[in-house]
């Protein structure tokens, strides 16, 4: 029987460095011979990347619950269509944003219920975990100075909003040690890509006991 794969996901604040790390890690694992999928959320799939337009695009206008809805639908068809059918064939999955994400924005920074947000997110993923998170964590300004000058619907919101979005982050991180490993990206890019290497060699190490879950042919 195929060995399930790993799922690794990359949270944070707009700015944190999630998509420039995620694409070390896949670079550092491919060349380990590692089958490795990258995805994000949303988007990722047909439907996703409408959602992702209609999600992002600052000129339409969507009510909290609407934002959230989307944001799950998406996840939905994510995991039926990508995540689970890659984990099931015994790759290395490696998300941008993923649940923690959701809970973070449309809970803790929309100011909503955030145990709601939790349980109607825990139905959309039908008990799926990742193996290991990596938050991504810098203050409010540094990850507001990294942006890029384009803004999208949360990039454009002030920030108190993103400075509960990290506290958000932070909460979860706190509650789920097991599984988020807070990394502090103020330093250089090459230290930050060290760290989450290290952590994610001990990890498969550990899950895997040095064989790789499915390598390159």
């Amino acid at each position: 029987m195929r060995e399930r794969g790993y799922f690794i996901t990359f949270e944070g604040i707009d700015g944190a460095g999630k998509s420039t790390q995620l694409r070390l890690l896949a670079d550092l694992l491919v060349a380990r011979g590692q089958t490795v999928v990258t995805t994000r959320e949303p988007g990722s799939t047909p439907f996703g990347e409408q959602v992702r337009s209609m999600l992002l695009a600052s000129e339409i206008a969507l009510t909290p619950n609407t934002e959230l809805l989307l944001f799950l639908a998406d996840r939905t068809e994510h995991v039926a269509r990508v995540i689970e059918p890659a984990l099931a064939a015994g790759k290395i999955v490696l998300c941008d944003r993923f649940s923690d994400s959701t809970i973070a924005y449309q809970g803790y920074g929309r100011q909503a219920d955030v145990a709601r947000i939790a349980r109607w997110d825990a139905e959309t993923r039908g008990g799926l975990e990742a193996d290991l998170t990596f938050l991504l964590d810098c203050p409010v300004g540094e990850g507001a100075r990294r942006r890029c000058r384009t803004s999208d619907r949360y990039q454009s919101l002030d920030a108190a909003f993103h400075q509960r979005v990290r506290d958000g982050f932070l909460a979860i991180a706190a509650a789920a040690p097991h599984r988020v490993r807070r990394i502090d990206t103020t330093g250089p890019v090459t230290e930050v890509s060290a760290e989450i290497a290290r952590i994610t060699l001990t990890g498969l190490e550990e899950r895997f006991g040095g064989a790789a879950p499915e390598r390159h042919r």
